[in-house]
C-alpha cells in the first residue's frame, strides 16, 4: 500500500472503532459479562487495549481514562446506571470465556 492507501485504511478502521462505541454506548441492554460469554471480550476489554495503543506509542493512560473513552462515561457511572446483577449460569460461563482468552480469572 502507498502511504495515502495507508492513511485511508487508518481512518476507516478509526471510523468503525467510534462507530462500535457508539453502538455500545447506545446498548447499555447489553451486558459485558453477555459480550464475553458469546465473543470473549467486553467493553472492558476494549478499554485495555485501547490504554495499551497508548502506551505503546509513548502516551500515559489509567484504566479509567481508557474505560471512560470506552463508556463514554465514568466505569463508575455506567455501573450504577446500567449494571444489572448476572446469575450464577452468566457468571460460570463468563469464568470459562475468559479463562479461552485470558488463561485466567477476570477481575470487575
Amino acid at each position: 500500500m502507498d502511504p495515502l492507501d495507508e492513511k485511508i485504511r487508518t481512518e476507516l478502521e478509526a471510523a468503525a472503532f467510534r462507530r462500535l462505541l457508539a453502538h455500545l454506548r447506545e446498548r447499555t441492554d447489553v451486558q459485558n459479562i453477555d459480550l464475553m460469554n458469546l465473543a470473549g471480550f467486553c467493553r472492558n476489554c476494549l478499554a485495555k487495549w485501547y490504554r495499551a495503543a497508548a502506551e505503546e506509542r509513548g502516551l500515559a493512560m489509567s484504566d479509567a481514562e481508557a474505560r471512560e473513552i470506552v463508556y463514554g462515561m465514568p466505569y463508575e457511572t455506567w455501573k450504577a446506571e446500567h449494571q444489572t446483577e448476572a446469575g450464577p449460569e452468566k457468571q460460570a460461563a463468563f469464568q470459562e470465556a475468559y479463562r479461552r482468552t485470558h488463561g485466567h480469572p477476570h477481575g470487575s
